[in-house]
């Protein structure tokens, strides 16, 4: 096996150019752009809010087979291809989510793809960026500091401590902060009370911050949110604690989007970054929209694998904000297919036909739920340097008896020129206008049969299962008014299932109800299942073990 330099390496020797330069290919002036030095820059509000008359380009969403540890390439694909469109002439740009500082020191790594299939600079955007992350924190916990200060000085509008659904938020995986008491050391700090630490991707600020169309509908989704529950069981909202102006000043500039580039010189936009299988998974609707009035051509991505990250861009994402994506790549490796076919990770390095087919089933049942969403699917295989010509060929084969496109993409080895042909072959879908979207579900459902629908038709489950207290919830939440909003699954994004270890296709099992969380100021109810966790947890030997600086003070490990 030929050696490559690593991701880091890559994107260290990359042939930058500066950020103006980068705005000109989308005729952005200079003077709208707020320049994070020479290789970064936020577009300013004026200008976003001057494109109104653009036409609309084409929009792509890139999703992928349910995720293992043989890992899939969803990013790296999604750079891949917006270079190889701009390889065949095409203008294109790719939006996507900032990456969570949680994952890049724990075990998935950063998120600005790989190889030669990169957005750049990649150790700033993997760690703090903009700072749009710590703005968002903030925001998060300035509510939580109202909160506590209402109740401390006079409590008016008779908040019940033991019902306050808002915690507080950090953005790294800290299991310890999970469950805490705060409050205590006598009467001077507050009412002791029990709460906790989600992740800040978690956060339902994160998810407004996400969803707003414009600075003002931030501000009343802000003022929408509910923090927690009177004495009488009312919802208690954030503008009733004269919250939200506050946080939305805190918020301004982090709501303009970041403009980047691939290593191939390409305009990205990377914007917002909420969890996919705790959240919604996609970027900013601003940051989208922005996009679609500067490209012909806008890929973007929605996270983990289709169950979770497509099924949420196109229920949540494209419901509240009146996109419609004219085509959907799914991505798939050979390794990860033999490992929904049964084979364990140290054995993948060898050829196994009979495991890909067998693991096609993942593909399969992908390919199934995204055309129930009326959107044409091509497959994408990330290719591998270990990939064999006879497991490409079962998996093209595989998919042809299916009525579906496959294409191998060879971004990774080759950037833009290596995924041409899949990039031929989107453009030609895109621009056929056969998509017909639609959403999976009616508003009007009840918010139960809105689960039930979903675990049933996506995740091929027998039937949703949740004791009494958690029916409860869903009845409390409809005679609250909230009965029309979509529903945002929190589940592992391993399986199907909820069981992770759980891979292929399975089908026939019940997904287990934990809780339901109200995100009134998002506008969609999160409904907990099975042992997902909202604040995750580090591994046993966390990624930040290797990340430091090296003797000329670079930074060493990100991958």
């Amino acid at each position: 096996m030929a050696n490559y330099p690593s991701d880091l390496e890559i994107a260290n020797a990359a042939n930058k150019k500066p950020i103006i330069e980068i705005a000109k290919t989308l005729d952005i002036d200079e003077k709208h752009l707020v320049r994070f030095g020479d290789d970064k820059a936020k577009l300013n509000t004026e200008f976003t809010n001057s494109l109104s008359k653009n036409e609309d380009g084409k929009l792509i969403l890139v999703t992928a087979i349910s995720p293992t540890p043989a890992g899939e390439g969803k990013t790296t694909t999604s750079v891949g291809l917006v270079d190889g469109l701009c390889h065949v002439g095409k203008k294109a740009m790719i939006c996507l989510r900032e990456p969570s500082l949680g994952p890049c020191f724990g075990m998935k790594g950063g998120a600005a793809g790989g190889g030669y299939a990169q957005v750049i600079p990649m150790t700033d955007i993997n760690l703090h960026f903009t700072g749009d992350f710590h703005a968002i924190g903030a925001a998060h916990n300035l509510l939580s500091a109202l909160i506590d200060n209402h109740i401390h000085w006079s409590n008016e509008l008779n908040i019940d401590p033991r019902r306050i659904t808002w915690k507080r938020v950090v953005d790294m995986n800290d299991r310890s902060l999970r469950d805490i008491t705060c409050g205590l050391g006598g009467t001077g700090n507050g009412i002791p009370r029990q709460s906790g630490f989600d992740i800040t991707v978690a956060s339902e600020i994160m998810a407004v911050f996400c969803l707003a169309s414009d600075i003002d509908d931030l501000q009343k989704r802000i003022g929408n949110i509910v923090i927690g529950y009177t004495r009488s069981n009312e919802p208690v909202r954030a503008k009733e604690l004269n919250a939200d102006g506050a946080i939305t000043a805190l918020l301004k500039d982090a709501f303009q989007p970041n403009l980047v580039q691939t290593l191939e010189n390409n305009p990205a936009f990377m914007h917002g970054g909420p969890f996919a299988n705790i959240a919604h998974g996609c970027n900013s609707v601003v940051s989208t929209k922005t996009a679609l009035k500067l490209a012909d051509y806008v890929v973007t991505e929605a996270g983990f694998g289709a169950d979770l990250g497509a099924e949420k861009f196109f229920d949540i994402k494209c419901r509240k904000s009146g996109l419609k994506p004219d085509a959907v790549v799914l991505v798939a490796t050979t390794k990860a297919l033999k490992m929904h076919g049964g084979i364990k990770k140290e054995d993948l390095g060898s050829e196994n036909v009979d495991a890909v087919s067998m693991g096609c089933k993942n593909l399969e049942k992908h390919i199934e739920n995204i055309g129930k969403f009326g959107v044409p699917v091509v497959v994408a295989i990330n290719d591998y340097i270990t990939d064999t010509e006879k497991e490409h060929t079962a998996i093209i084969n595989y998919c042809k008896n299916l009525g579906v496109q496959c294409k191998i993409s060879s971004h990774w080895e080759k950037g833009g020129e290596g995924a041409a042909d899949l990039a031929e072959e989107v453009a030609k879908i895109a621009d056929s206008n056969s998509a017909e979207f639609k959403t999976l579900y009616d508003n009007k459902m009840s918010l139960w049969d809105k689960t039930q629908f979903i675990a049933q038709n996506i995740y091929g489950a027998a039937d949703i299962i949740a004791d009494k207290k958690v029916r409860n919830q869903f009845k409390k939440l409809e005679d609250d008014g909230f009965g029309e909003y979509p529903i945002c699954m929190a589940k592992t994004q391993y399986s199907f299932s909820t069981d992770p270890l759980l891979m292929g296709a399975p089908s026939g099992h019940d997904v287990p109800v934990r809780e339901v969380r109200l995100s009134a100021g998002a506008e969609f109810i999160v409904v907990v299942c099975g042992e997902i966790m909202t604040m995750p947890g580090l591994p046993r030997i966390p990624a930040a073990e290797v990340i430091g600086l090296d003797e000329n003070n670079e930074i060493k490990g990100l991958f």
